[in-house]
């Protein structure tokens, strides 16, 4: 029996997801996040590419040990576009396709000097950038666009999170329901991140056409700024954002990575910068 495989419709995807629609037994098909997750939870698919923040809000999930689409630094893909600067904004408009970064958002401004702003989540197929908000939370290749096209002011999520940290952040993995339906297949995941990462620079080009933007800037994007085969940093940078998501209730159950009770809660270090423990 074919199984039912999700993916981004985002150029970030195809690095960890090349050819695999042309593998036996898998039945590929693409969506935004927010749609893939509930096809999971759904059990209309068998595995996804999803958010990240999905693995601690439902038990029982399998996932694909270092492969992730993760940034340590700025990721382009990922941005907060500002009508003012960031220690003024009041009010965010939430990108509908996001989950993880919504979440992301949401962690890292909680302890801002005078307050967390107001967040607008907006109807999926509504434009964030047309809310009534002093900013807007875009992701994919829309923001990109963004970026790279215009002269938008913005404030980078993944960016502040690893001078706060000293981690990655990972914005996507593999999440299966059945690890023993998937096991089986788990070498067709690992041979597509092998591929596409051999295929980095084709990808590149592809995307440059297909969005229209300069080859340069798609391949700064793949080639430098995203991590797709993380390795042993993943776990330390998921349990640090499953706890502090936790912390302000944005899971619904404990993460997966729930430390032992013996070990230290986020806090603060002599700069002001929450740290994670060890």
């Amino acid at each position: 029996m074919s199984l039912q495989i999700g993916s981004v419709p985002y150029v970030v995807g195809r690095p960890l997801d090349w050819g695999l629609e042309s593998a036996a037994d898998i039945l590929y098909q693409q969506a935004v996040p927010a749609e893939l997750v509930q096809g999971l939870r759904d059990s209309k698919l068998d595995a996804a590419l999803v958010s990240s923040i999905e693995l601690f809000r439902r038990p029982g999930y399998g996932t694909i040990d270092g492969l992730a689409v993760a940034g340590q630094g700025t990721v382009d893909s990922v941005q907060v576009f500002l009508r003012r600067p960031i220690e003024k904004v009041r009010r965010i408009a939430l990108d509908p396709s996001s989950r993880a970064a919504a979440a992301l958002v949401r962690v890292l401004l909680a302890e801002r000097d005078g307050g967390a702003p107001e967040y607008l989540e907006v109807p999926a197929g509504v434009d964030p950038r047309t809310a009534d908000a002093d900013a807007w939370l875009r992701i994919g290749d829309q923001a990109l666009r963004e970026t790279w096209l215009e002269e938008l002011s913005n404030w980078n999520p993944s960016q502040v999170w690893t001078q706060q940290t000293g981690l990655p952040f990972v914005f996507a993995l593999w999440l299966f329901r059945s690890p023993a339906t998937i096991e089986p297949l788990l070498p067709e995941f690992h041979q597509a991140a092998e591929r596409g990462g051999t295929a980095r620079e084709e990808i590149a080009e592809r995307g440059a056409q297909e969005l229209q933007l300069p080859l340069a800037c798609l391949r700064k994007y793949l080639l430098e700024q995203c991590v797709f085969q993380l390795g042993a940093p993943m776990s330390a940078a998921l349990e640090c954002f499953g706890q502090r998501a936790q912390a302000l209730g944005l899971t619904r159950e404990p993460p997966d990575h729930t430390p032992p009770a013996h070990q230290r809660a986020p806090e603060t270090n002599g700069e002001g910068k929450v740290t994670c423990p060890d």
